[in-house]
């Protein structure tokens, strides 16, 4: 299997997604759009994209960050859906999987970054791939915004600050607003770019400081990721096989 990658920045980057690709023996490429990376054309040479996030919105233009084009995200992301790929979107990506689709992102109620739990909705509970994340499940967060819904879409968990954490948009597409990748090395670079911010936001009751964030476990999130890709992984090879 394929597994395409895209990163807005570097101190987003994939852990446990990349883990797991590694782990099953998939091949993993990247677009670094920070680096001056180039979007695939289409969606004939992999077989899963995975969309990071990033400090940006789907709402921020060209002349406010060049390496950031939300159009051309939207339509790979598009090209993958309609060609029947797996589709995953991690906060920004999760907003932009919206976007593609017609539903414009939101603003969250809640500035959300820390360990906190997610509640998994009735639909989510009843989900086979989500059968192992139980009714809570504490898992990472950083972000401001949200996913937009479609007409269809399903929303698989929320939590007290907010109300779209995991959507499905479609049988193989899910938006993640929330961070089950985070892993000790990816909470460090995000600390190294956002040790600043972090420190006027300490009267946000749903934002932890640096020294709680480098004392979480991740594991327990990391693996309940890993049984939903492996879930995703077989669907989508029922499917095309």
């Amino acid at each position: 299997m394929k597994v395409h990658f895209v990163m807005h920045e570097a101190f987003e980057a994939p852990g446990a997604y990349e883990i797991w690709a590694r782990a099953r023996g998939h091949a993993a490429s990247f677009t670094r759009l920070y680096d001056g990376g180039r979007l695939p054309i289409s969606a004939n040479d992999h077989d899963m994209l995975i969309v990071m996030g990033g400090p940006q919105s789907p709402a921020t233009t060209t002349d406010e960050c060049p390496h950031f084009d939300a159009t051309a995200e939207r339509g790979l992301i598009a090209r993958f859906i309609e060609a029947g790929k797996p589709v995953v979107g991690i906060c920004l990506g999760s907003q932009l999987i919206g976007e593609a689709l017609g539903a414009p992102h939101e603003h969250s109620p809640e500035k959300e970054i820390g360990k906190f739990p997610i509640a998994l909705t009735a639909e989510g509970r009843a989900h086979p791939r989500f059968a192992d994340f139980g009714s809570e499940l504490a898992v990472g967060h950083w972000h401001n915004d949200m996913p937009g819904l479609t007409a269809t879409a399903k929303i698989i968990a929320t939590s007290e600050g907010c109300p779209r954490q995991i959507v499905e948009y479609g049988d193989l597409v899910y938006g993640f607003q929330c961070h089950m990748e985070f892993t000790p090395e990816v909470i460090e670079l995000l600390i190294a770019a956002s040790e600043s911010e972090l420190a006027t936001l300490s009267d946000h009751r749903f934002v932890q400081q640096p020294d709680a964030l480098r004392g979480h476990d991740y594991g327990e999130m990391n693996g309940k990721l890993y049984g939903f890709l492996d879930k995703l992984e077989a669907a989508y090879a029922a499917r095309s096989g």
